[in-house]
Parts: structure tokens; C-alpha cells; sequence
């Protein structure tokens, strides 16, 4: 049945502070005619409470009912988003900001260099190299945008041996994160052997140059986009020989199941380090000696309490990053005769500050968040201090990983309003030089970012950095786009986009707090949003709006809020818990139904987060108390709302916002349009073709502006009044 979007316009004349400007603003009163959602009679007791889950049949993603139902809601959603009249303008704007060249930093294999390259509007990154024999000449050595016209096969990972000859690379197909493993000749290009299946959460890792480890689950009964998994196994697959064969080397115990599973050999081919997680915090850690094939895995850490790996070795001493006992990182060093905890010797010790290390060139740098601002020191292997190294600004630096032999290193810096360079590093002398700067139709003088630190419920100082265009006035008018994630112990350091580009070029704030439940002050700031602590992450993200609106930069009218996955259930939680606060809401691929987010997929690894309902009956009150799906209630106005999913995403199933978005459909009073956009052959982000990743920015910010009352694009509002 074809549905109608009906667009009611009452047009508001506002008066600004300035007598001499005015901001033509159009009020809108929107009614939209949703599809129809049938409901079920499914309940589930948990601990004697019975919960009920009307759209439970909407986890079914291999039902016929289920897929119409996605085309319907497709159909009422693009009709809405045909409506807006500047959509096709923002996404033409997007297109000539996305279209400049974009380099990675070269990595030498055998005889060649490679890098990674795309032109402008390629859905994917090509993969060239030159020849140190040939001057320098490129040639193109992988194209993902050949492997099919949609662009949707997207590269996952590249791997080489040893000596360069043969190279393994992954590929995603629909943005799933079942991959499948090819391996070709890296110097005729050919494929050498049958294709590797059912690869998931793995890197490949070579034993020199006859094999490579990688790691996969079973694959599961039913739908292998949300079916559960949850027995992760590392493999052994020698050349020449057929996948079935290959050696199980971890994992499979039925007694003792671990959810993530990675192996990993040095550097000098000596030793095999295999890391084992029940949950997405905290790693046991094991080790082989690879001199003797028949020598077994040996326990350097056979507990699950801290996140612990091994960074490199010089012969049999091994050194170790660690949160053991210290939250915010240090290297230890130890024998592998003796590895295990007992015997570990302090060797750059734990700071004040978030400690995240790699090496190249034969140092240390390590990596320190400052308030979630870069700062590197370099260090060689007895440990002595060298320097601290000169950053071009105060942003994020990344890379500075190379192997021993290579005298020259790479590191990039970005900020927020700063498009990521890369700088050429000579590890002897400590002398950095401009390496590759993208030419780009943005001028960062225009821009400004500053760090504040605001004050959450319970007392704790929260940062956050704020940016825009240099000069805007602070009446509260500004559109605002509030960013967060919270969660995982995953920090938000400053990093340029190019669609937040377009928005500040639009007069908009860009704001991103940083969150408890992230890393940015270690492991004790993510353990206090957690679990029972959880409560925590939404309150300040919640005072983080307060601020803005406090100090002007914004209004609830001018405010949206927006987050993916983990960042998702954080919007879900706050326009459930304060609709009162935004007027737009965009949760994407969200974390939305914390009752039974478990039982997909990989779900039950983020129980150290997040806690299950079959905890304890206090956990799942608690998860209940806040759970978006559970918490959206009859006679409230909520936000103008986009939920974005894509339909196969297998880590946070689309099931999460399906439900979500009919609850919100079923319940909002009044006319804020609550709309899901599915985007068909697309998963959770990764790996997501340009002119997808273009139109869906243009739609977001597009509903974003819209609903915010714009009838024009906020700088034709001021070219409108200025003339």
C-alpha cells in the first residue's frame, strides 16, 4: 500500500539578538503515514517479570514478512527525505569535498612499495606499488572497485609473507563480517589456491613463507547474519594445501568457550602468540616456540583480568603492554623461558596518562592521551628516553608502526577542523617532513576548536571539544550536532571528516565529549561506565548537552544528537530519557534492545559492558530501566528521529532498530516523524562504498536541518537576509 507523507508549513518570522539580521525559520507540523507493524503476544519472564516483545518476529532476518516490511519503511522514509528541498545540494557539496586524492603511508614487501590511493569518488581504496628497480613507477596491484560494480565487496585486510612473494587479503561481501581469504602470487598477481570461507574477526598472520594463521567460528545454524556465535577458533592453513586440512591450533573446547581468538607470530618468526577473550575486555595470553614444531602453547597470563599483548622481542626477551595493575597501560619485559606474570620487570611504567604504544625503526614511541590530545615520546630498547617528538599541532597523531630495518617511519596528524597529513619520520636524527597533504576544498583558518571541561550529574569533570567556523555568534541558534560513544573503552581523539566539514560549512557546531565507559583516561574511566555504572555515559552525555545550551552555542530546537553502535544505544537512551533536550535524534546501527542484544551473533562478548539480563535480577532491572527499545512510552514527544541500519549488518543486527523504530512509530505524540533508513547490501559501517557513505550524510544532514526548521540551507537563510 503506497503511503503519504503529508507536509503541513506554518512559515515563523524569529527576530534575532541583532536588529539588523533576521533568521527565517519554518515551523513545521508533520504527520507521516507509517506502515503497518503487526504485533505479537511473545513474553519472556526474568525473574518472575514478564516482558513483552511485540515485533520479536522482526528478528527473523530471513522472512519474506520481514524483508516487505523493510521495503515499506524504505519507501515512507525516501519519500520523506525526497521532500527536503536541499538534499540533492548537500550531496552535491559532499561529493566536490569528497573528491580530492587520498594517500595512505607506503610499507616496503619484498622488492616493492606499496600504498594505498583513491582518486576522489572511488567506493573503494586501490592498492598500487613501484619497484625499487623501476623509478618509482606505479602500478596498480589490487582495485576492490573490480571485484563488483556496486562496489560492495569491500578489501578487508592485506598480508604478506616473509619474503614478499605471496600476499593473503580478506574481502567483505555486503559489509558482513564473514570475510573470505584469497591468496595470489604477489608478483604475477595470480591466485595460487582455492579461496579460504567463513573467516570472521581474523587477521592473517605468516609463518614465514609457508602458511598463516587465522581465526573463524563454526558456522552457525540458521541465519548467519544474526544467528549466535560464540566459539572462536584459531587455524593453521599451510600453502598448497585445502582448507579442511588446516591444523586447529586453539579454541574448540566445548567446556571452555572463547568468543575472540587472534594469533600472531614475531617479527622474527621465532615465537606464535595466541590471545583469547570471553568478552571484548581482557585477554588470556599464550605462547610457542616455533624453533621445534611439537613444543606446545605455554601460559604467559592463563587469567582474564587485563588486556595484555606482546609488542616485540629481541631474542627470547619479550616485552609486553599491560593494564595489569596498572589501568593506564605500561611495557613490561620478560624471558620467555619464564614469561609468565611473576617474572615481569617494569619497563616503561604506568603515567598519569593513557599509555598507547608501537614500534618501528628499532624504538618505542609511545603514545600518550593528554586530555585526549597526542603526545609521543620515542624510547630504544634498553629503555632510555630519546625525545619527545615535535607534533605540527595539537590534535591526533597515528601510525609510527614499521618494522626494525626501516630507518624511516610515518605518522599522520589530523584534528577536527585539520585534514589528516602524513609526516616522513628518520628515527636517528628525529626530523619530521611533510610527506603528503591533501589538497582540499576547505580552509582550516576558517575554523576553530576548542576544549572545555563540564561538570556531569554526579559531580565527575567531563571533556569536551567544541568546533565551528571562527566567529559564529553564541544566541543559541546554531545548529549543534552532539557526537558521542561512550563505551568499550574506545577513546574519541580528534580526527578530521569530511562530512562534519560540510556541516561546520553550513554554520554548524560539531561537538564530541569524551564519555566514561570510553579510554580516554584508562581503565578505571571505562569501568565507570559499565555495567550497573552505565547510568553514567547517558548523564554526561546528557550535561554535555546542558552545556551547549547553557553557554549558547545551541537550543533544544537547534540541537541534534547523534552516535553508531555503542554510540547508538547511548542516543537511544537519552531521547528516551530527556526528549525534552533535541529536537533531532540519529541513532545509527544501534545497540537498542539490552535484553536480549546477546543472543545474536557475537553479542554475548559485550556482557562485560553492558551486563545480561539473566545476571542477576538487579542486572536486569537495571538493563530494563534503560533499555530504548523497553523505555519508549505512550503521550510523549520525541524527537524528530532517523534511525540508520544496514541489512546485513551480523554484529549489531538491523533486529535492534527495527524494533526500535516500531515502538517509536507505535507511541510518538505528535507529529516529529520517527523514520528508519535501511540500507540494502551494507553492514555496520565497515567497508561501506563512497557514493553510499555521500548519500547517506546527505540524508542525515538533510533530516538533520529539515527538522530543525530550516526551509533553505542555514547560509542561503543568511545570504537571504543579508540581501
Amino acid at each position: 500500500m503506497k503511503k503519504l507523507i503529508h507536509l503541513l508549513l506554518m512559515l515563523l518570522i524569529i527576530t534575532a539578538c541583532k536588529e539588523t539580521e533576521t533568521d527565517y525559520i519554518v515551523e513545521r507540523n508533520i504527520k507521516v503515514d507509517y506502515p503497518d507493524t503487526r504485533t505479537v503476544d511473545t513474553v519472556t519472564t526474568y525473574f518472575g517479570t514478564e516482558v513483552k516483545d511485540p515485533y520479536r518476529w522482526l528478528e527473523d532476518d530471513r522472512s519474506s514478512e520481514t524483508e516487505d516490511w523493510v521495503k515499506q519503511q524504505n519507501q515512507a522514509t525516501f519519500g520523506y527525505l525526497d521532500s527536503i528541498p536541499y538534499r540533492k545540494e548537500l550531496k552535491e557539496r559532499l561529493e566536490k569535498m569528497w573528491n580530492y586524492e587520498k594517500v595512505s603511508s607506503p610499507f616496503k614487501e619484498g622488492d616493492y612499495t606499496y600504498f594505498y590511493k583513491n582518486n576522489g569518488l572511488q567506493n573503494q581504496y586501490v592498492i598500487y606499488r613501484t619497484h625499487e628497480k623501476q623509478d618509482g613507477e606505479e602500478e596498480v596491484f589490487l582495485d576492490p572497485n573490480t571485484f563488483n560494480e556496486e562496489g560492495t565487496i569491500s578489501l578487508g585486510g592485506l598480508s604478506f609473507s616473509k619474503n614478499g612473494k605471496i600476499a593473503a587479503y580478506s574481502i567483505s561481501e555486503a559489509g558482513s563480517d564473514w570475510r573470505k581469504i584469497i591468496v595470489m602470487n604477489a608478483e604475477t598477481k595470480e591466485i595460487v589456491e582455492d579461496t579460504l570461507i567463513d573467516v570472521k574477526f581474523s587477521g592473517v598472520s605468516w609463518l614465514k613463507n609457508e602458511g598463516f594463521y587465522y581465526s573463524s567460528y563454526d558456522k552457525p545454524k540458521g541465519s548467519e547474519l544474526s544467528a549466535k556465535t560464540d566459539q572462536h577458533k584459531l587455524y593453521y592453513h599451510k600453502l598448497g594445501t585445502s582448507q579442511k586440512d588446516d591444523t586447529l591450533v586453539f579454541g574448540g573446547t566445548p567446556e571452555e568457550k572463547h568468543r575472540y581468538v587472534g594469533g600472531y607470530v614475531s617479527e622474527d618468526g621465532n615465537y606464535l602468540f595466541v590471545s583469547a577473550s570471553v568478552s571484548t575486555s581482557g585477554n588470556k595470553l599464550f605462547m610457542k616456540d616455533l624453533s621445534n614444531p611439537s613444543n606446545p602453547l605455554v601460559p604467559i597470563i592463563n587469567t582474564v583480568e587485563s588486556d595484555t599483548y606482546v609488542i616485540d622481542n629481541i631474542g627470547s626477551k619479550l616485552y609486553l603492554v599491560t593494564n595489569l595493575d596498572a589501568p593506564n597501560q605500561k611495557i613490561v619485559t620478560v624471558d620467555a623461558l619464564n614469561p609468565t606474570q611473576d617474572n615481569w620487570v617494569d619497563f616503561i611504567p604506568e603515567t598519569e596518562h593513557v599509555l598507547s604504544p608501537s614500534r618501528g625503526g628499532g624504538y618505542f614511541f609511545t603514545e600518550y592521551m593528554v586530555d585526549a590530545v597526542s603526545k609521543v615520546l620515542q624510547y630504544d630498547y634498553d629503555g632510555k628516553l630519546i625525545r619527545e617528538i615535535k607534533l605540527p599541532g595539537i590534535g591526533n597523531a597515528g601510525g609510527f608502526g614499521g618494522k626494525k630495518d626501516e630507518k624511516t617511519d610515518y605518522y599522520s596528524f589530523t584534528n577536527y577542523n585539520t585534514p589528516s597529513s602524513i609526516y616522513k619520520y628518520n628515527v636517528e636524527t628525529g626530523e619530521s617532513e611533510l610527506y603528503w597533504k591533501p589538497s582540499i576544498d576547505f580552509n582550516s583558518n576558517d575554523y576553530e576548536s576548542k576544549q572545555v571541561f563540564y561538570t556531569s550529574k554526579d559531580g565527575t569533570k567531563v571533556p569536551m571539544i567544541i568546533t565551528h567556523k571562527k566567529g559564529i555568534e553564541l544566541n543559541g541558534k546554531n545548529p549543534t550536532i552532539l557526537y558521542g560513544y561512550g563505551g568499550f573503552n574506545i577513546s574519541l581523539n580528534p580526527s578530521f571528516s569530511i562530512a562534519n566539514s560540510v556541516w561546520m560549512e553550513q554554520g554548524g557546531v560539531y561537538a564530541v565529549p569524551n564519555l566514561r565507559g570510553g579510554g580516554e583516561y584508562g581503565k578505571e574511566w571505562h569501568k565507570a561506565g559499565t555495567q550497573l555504572q552505565k547510568q553514567n555515559v547517558f548523564d554526561d552525555f546528557i550535561a554535555a548537552a546542558e552545556y551547549l545550551i547553557s553557554e549558547n552555542y545551541t537550543s533544544p530546537k537547534f540541537l541534534a544528537i547523534r552516535g553508531g553502535s555503542n554510540g547508538g544505544l547511548l542516543v537511544g537512551a537519552t531521547m528516551t530519557q530527556r526528549p525534552d533536550l533535541m529536537s533531532v535524534a540519529l541513532p545509527a546501527v544501534g545497540v537498542l534492545d539490552m535484553l536480549r542484544y546477546h543472543t545474536f551473533t557475537a553479542g554475548a562478548g559485550w556482557a562485560y559492558d553492558y551486563g545480561t539480563a539473566e545476571q542477576s535480577k538487579e542486572m536486569f532491572e537495571y538493563l530494563k530501566g534503560y533499555s530504548p527499545v523497553h523505555n519508549v512510552k505512550e503521550g510523549v514527544e520525541y524527537p524528530a528521529t532517523l534511525v540508520t541500519t544496514g541489512d546485513h549488518d551480523d554484529r549489531v543486527v538491523p533486529a535492534h532498530s527495527f524494533k526500535f523504530a516500531a515502538e517509536l512509530q507505535s507511541k510518538q505524540m505528535g507529529n516529529n516523524p520517527t523514520l528508519i533508513r535501511i540500507e540494502v547490501d551494507a553492514g555496520h559501517g565497515a567497508g561501506t562504498p563512497v557514493s553510499k557513505t555521500i548519500e547517506q550524510y546527505a540524508d542525515i544532514f538533510g533530516f538533520t536541518l529539515f527538522n530543525m526548521g530550516y526551509d533553505v540551507l542555514p547560509t542561503k537563510t543568511k545570504e537571504k537576509v543579508k540581501g
